[in-house]
This record gives structure tokens, C-alpha cells and sequence, in this order.
């Protein structure tokens, strides 16, 4: 079996500076990846490149073997969902921007589960409440809510603890880590901390320069 997701030869440049340079990685189907390196090594340029939300200068990505060129992008964005560093939630309810993509794509909205998202989130009840009422928590676990709403086949998770205190950040890693296990996703993870990719990490990839510089397990990688 092949490869769920794969990176080919990706590359982006800006301003003549390749900020991705040459990246190829093949992510196994259920299996975390966890990408670390140095601020500025072109990990989040990476991650954004997985689901076309920027455009590779070189080189394509391939989603069970189908290059995502072939495919629509919003297709793309659907099946391979991105959980970003900040929320960036809409102005509204919960419910509404838990339920965003549906109605972006005028789908009926299934109001049974987002409430059993936001259960499983911790957020029961919260359905109303308006996003901007929200702790810094509450909001990551919304922005995860709807991330999972459209049931996304590839999971990219781009420092989803970073501006969170310590607390937070434990309750949130520990419900990634449930969900991972739980649903057997397929992810890929870029942190900073490498103490997170070593606890969530089946496989650890460190950039440096906009390019893969170790790849193995974490104890290969990180020790």
C-alpha cells in the first residue's frame, strides 16, 4: 500500500529565496509526523503547501496516489484539514463557526454532530456562546471542532499549543492525543517543542534551511 500523503520534490520560492526547497516525504496512512527545526526553517511554509493553501513553485504533492493538482482545491482543503497556530475563528456563535465549512459550501448543517463535537471537546452546551467570550483554550478547541466537522482524511496541525499557558496546553495535547489514537488519524504535526513530537510523533522530520535534515523515529532523531 501506498503512501496516504507524499510530498514530491516541493518547493517554494519567494523573492528568489526558496523558503521549501526540494521537499519530498511520504506519510503512512494512521501514522503522526512530527516536523521540528528552528524558527524560520520552513516548517509552517511546509505544512501550507500540503493542502494548497499556498502554491508550490516546484514540485506537487500526492494524496493517495493522486497528484492534488487534479483535484479542486477547496476538495483538497476538505479532505486534508489544517488546524493553525491561532484560532482565526469568525465573528458569530460556536455553532456557527464550528458548522463554517458546511455552510460555506450551502450543505445541510448536522446540528447532531457538531454538538457531539463539542461535546468531546469539553464545550457542551456551548453552542451559542458567542467565539469572542472564549478563552484562548476554548477557541483551539472550537478551531479543532471545525477542522473535524468535515471529517478530513489527513490532519496538519501547525503548533496548535504554542500561544497557550501551560495548563491549557497539556489539556489540549492530551485531547489531540486521544483524538489521534481514538480515530486513528493520519497527521502531521509541526511543534517547536520536541518533547511534544517525541510524545505524539511516530515518525520525527527536522527542517533546517527549508529542507529535511534527519528523518527517523524519535529516537533516532532526537536523541
Amino acid at each position: 500500500m501506498g503512501p496516504k500523503l507524499e510530498a514530491d520534490s516541493l518547493t517554494r520560492i519567494v523573492d528568489g529565496d526558496p523558503i521549501v526547497n526540494s521537499v519530498s516525504l511520504r506519510v503512512r496512512e494512521s501514522t503522526v509526523v512530527a516536523i521540528v527545526g528552528s524558527s524560520g526553517s520552513g516548517k509552517s511554509s511546509f505544512l501550507r503547501l500540503l493542502n494548497r493553501l499556498d502554491e508550490p513553485t516546484a514540485g506537487t504533492v500526492y494524496l493517495d496516489g493522486t497528484d492534488y493538482r487534479e483535484i479542486d482545491p477547496q476538495t483538497v482543503r476538505r479532505r486534508i484539514g489544517l488546524i493553525p497556530q491561532d484560532a482565526a475563528l469568525s465573528r458569530g456563535t460556536v455553532f456557527e463557526n464550528v458548522s463554517l465549512g458546511a455552510r460555506m459550501r450551502d450543505e445541510p448543517i448536522d446540528g447532531v454532530r457538531v454538538g457531539a463535537l463539542l461535546e468531546r471537546m469539553g464545550l457542551e452546551g456551548y453552542e451559542d456562546r458567542p467565539v469572542e467570550e472564549l478563552s484562548g483554550g476554548e477557541r483551539q478547541r472550537v478551531s479543532i471542532a471545525r477542522t473535524l466537522y468535515v471529517e478530513p482524511e489527513v490532519l496538519l496541525l501547525d503548533e496548535p499549543t504554542a500561544h497557550l499557558d501551560t495548563a491549557i496546553e497539556a489539556q489540549i495535547e492530551d485531547l489531540l492525543a486521544e483524538l489521534i489514537r481514538e480515530e486513528s488519524l493520519t497527521c502531521v504535526l509541526v511543534t517547536h517543542d520536541t518533547a511534544q513530537a517525541r510524545r505524539l510523533g511516530q515518525r520525527i522530520v527536522e527542517f533546517d534551511d527549508g529542507r529535511i535534515v534527519a528523518e527517523g523515529t524519535p529516537e533516532e532523531v532526537l536523541e
